[in-house]
């Protein structure tokens, strides 16, 4: 979701006035709303605010400093054709996105907010799971000892005890094993209003498709019974050489669609596997197991 706190296609960062709380005198603060600069409306961005120097976000860095950042990864090969599946029929009628848009991947913009935090001492030097300090990360005075937490998806699925663990340890929960069950009604119900805020992009897990091909019920088929009750380690399959990857591609989304799934999976390779690097590593005892 850091993707929606950096300006898009590049644009400079500058900070949301609803945020930016001036002093107007002795104990006395203002903010503004976004889209209004001295009671005029306009487009909420650009906004006409000042920026704060390196932090690529609209959200001040003292803002960004009261939460403890976790960065959830995922491959492209597999978050990319996730995601423009969910932007064409029939899942458009669900999701509400109804264009697939490349620059929306957020690999870029998580690398330049994962990277600020870094710099501004906000997150690491040490590296959750690794047990090592971030090379180029100079210790200085602003450094609140928060590890770095970068958690990879596939990890998480093939061994999710173990890395839940592990982030556990990092934000300083005790870890329950219940942590990977909702079996009960209530946790259903919290599970099924979770998913409902974004319908359509979650199915895997929800049965919310008993009718989405029928026509004209795709837009009112919300999570009605979830799947699956615990969270286990999944079963591997053999792993896609590029060309079939392609050809899947092609058969699911056409000639053009495949172009642009691999087009843009080659896009955001780099800031993947720039964060990957310092994502939670589980010692080979444990993957073995």
């Amino acid at each position: 979701m850091i993707y929606y706190l950096v300006p898009p296609d590049g644009n400079p960062p500058s900070i949301a006035p609803s945020l930016q709380r001036k002093k107007r005198g002795v104990g006395t603060f203002s903010a503004s709303v976004n889209g209004t600069t001295n009671g005029t409306i306009k487009a909420p961005y650009p906004y006409d605010t000042d920026a704060e120097p390196k932090n690529p976000t609209v959200i001040p860095r003292d803002v960004l400093g009261k939460f403890h950042f976790t960065f959830l990864i995922r491959h492209p090969r597999s978050s990319i054709p996730s995601f423009y599946r969910c932007t064409i029929p029939p899942l458009d009628e669900v999701t509400g996105f109804y264009d697939f848009m490349p620059s929306e991947a957020g690999y870029a913009e998580l690398r330049r907010v994962f990277d600020y935090l870094l710099s501004q001492g906000q997150v690491g030097p040490k590296i959750a799971g690794q047990g090592k300090s971030d090379r180029h990360m100079l210790s200085n005075e602003l450094t609140q000892e928060v590890e770095v937490c970068v958690i990879d998806a596939d990890d998480l699925l093939d061994n999710p005890t173990e890395v839940v663990k592990a982030f556990c340890t990092n934000v300083g929960l005790d870890y329950d094993p219940k942590m990977l069950k909702w079996e009960t009604e209530e946790e259903q119900q919290q599970a099924r209003h979770a998913f409902e805020k974004w319908p359509g992009f979650h199915d895997d897990v929800s049965e919310i498709y008993a009718a989405h091909a029928s026509k004209g019920h795709a837009k009112s088929v919300i999570p009605q019974v979830m799947n699956s009750k615990e969270l286990k380690p999944r079963e591997h399959k053999k792993a896609k050489s590029v060309k079939d990857e392609d050809l899947e591609w092609v058969k699911k989304y056409g000639e053009e669609g495949a172009k642009i799934i691999r087009k843009t999976v080659e896009a955001n390779m780099e800031d993947y596997e720039y964060l990957k690097q310092y994502a939670i590593k589980l010692s080979s005892r444990v993957l073995s197991v």
